[in-house]
C-alpha cells in the first residue's frame, strides 16, 4: 500500500503542476482579451478634426514607441514559480539537449567510421608497397646471383621469356576486353547526342564543352584505380554528362568521395 500511495503522489505532482500552468495561461489570456476590448472601444470614438487627429495619432505613436522600447529592455519572466512546473520545463529542455547531443554523436561516429575505412585502405596500400619492395629486392638478389653464377643464366632467361609471353597474352586479352566493352557501350550507351553539346554551346552562362563518352569515363576510372590505388578518385567537370554519372552511381559501379561530391572512384569489386 505504501508503494501505491508513493506512485500516486509522484504522478499527481506533474498533473497538478500542469493544471496550475494552464490556469495561469488562461488568466494571462483573459487579460489580453480585456486589453483588446478596451482598444476596440477606443477605436469607436468620434472622429476629430484633421489637425487634432494628427496630434493624437502622434501622441499614440510616441506612447507605443516607449512601450516597444520597454518591452525590448524587459527580461523574460518566469510563467510560474511552482517547482513541479519548473521541473517539467527542465525535463523538456534536457530532452532537447539530449536529442541534439545524440545527433552530434551520430555525426561524429559516422565520420570516425569513414576515417577508419580510409585508414584501412592506406594500410592496405602500404602493405602492397612493402610486398612490391620485397619482390624487387628478390629480383635484385637473383640478378646478382646470376652475375656470380653464369650457369643459372639460361634458366632465368627461360623464366623471363615465359613471363614476357604471359604479359603479352594478358595485354592481348585486355585489348579484347576493352574492344568488347567498347562495342557493348556503343550499342547500348551511345555517346551523348549532338543536341546536348548544342545546348551547352548555346548557353550564355557556360562555354562550349564536348561531352565525354561513357567508355572514356570507365577507362579513366579503371586506369586511375590501377595506377594509384591509394587515391583512385577522378574529378567530375563540365565535360562529364550527368546522366552517365548518375547511372554509374545508381548501379554501384562507382562511388562518390565521402567529403567531396565532385569526385568519384571505381567500385572495388576484388574486395
Amino acid at each position: 500500500m505504501a508503494e501505491c500511495s508513493s506512485e500516486i503522489s509522484n504522478t499527481a505532482g506533474p498533473v497538478k503542476a500542469k493544471e496550475e500552468l494552464l490556469d495561469e495561461c488562461d488568466s494571462i489570456w483573459k487579460q489580453i482579451e480585456e486589453c483588446q476590448s478596451k482598444l476596440m472601444l477606443l477605436g469607436t470614438d468620434t472622429l476629430l478634426p484633421s489637425d487634432t487627429k494628427l496630434s493624437v495619432l502622434m501622441l499614440q505613436w510616441k506612447a507605443l514607441t516607449v512601450d516597444f522600447q520597454q518591452w525590448q529592455a524587459r527580461n523574460p519572466e518566469v510563467i510560474s514559480t511552482n517547482p513541479d512546473v519548473l521541473l517539467e520545463l527542465g525535463k523538456e529542455e534536457l530532452q532537447k539537449v539530449k536529442n541534439d547531443l545524440e545527433m552530434v554523436l551520430s555525426t561524429v561516429q559516422s565520420k570516425n567510421k569513414r576515417l577508419e575505412e580510409d585508414l584501412k585502405r592506406e594500410q592496405q596500400w602500404n602493405e602492397e608497397q612493402k610486398q612490391m619492395l620485397e619482390t624487387l629486392y628478390k629480383v635484385e638478389e637473383e640478378a646478382n646471383t646470376e652475375v656470380e653464377h653464369p650457369s643459372t643464366k639460361s634458366l632465368k632467361t627461360r623464366e623471363l621469356n615465359e613471363l614476357k609471353n604471359k604479359l603479352l597474352k594478358l595485354e592481348t586479352y585486355k585489348k579484347e576486353l576493352l574492344s568488347a566493352l567498347g562495342k557493348f557501350l556503343d550499342e547500348h550507351f551511345p555517346p551523348p547526342e549532338e543536341g546536348e553539346n548544342i545546348k551547352k554551346k548555346n548557353s550564355l552562362a557556360e562555354p562550349a564543352v564536348e561531352l565525354i563518352p561513357l567508355q572514356e569515363i570507365l577507362e579513366m576510372l579503371i586506369n586511375t584505380f590501377m595506377t594509384t590505388p591509394h587515391e583512385p578518385y577522378i574529378t567530375i567537370n563540365e565535360s562529364f554528362w550527368p546522366p552517365y554519372i548518375e547511372l554509374l552511381l545508381r548501379y554501384g559501379m562507382a562511388l562518390r568521395h565521402p567529403e567531396d561530391a565532385n569526385r568519384i572512384r571505381l567500385q572495388a569489386y576484388h574486395k
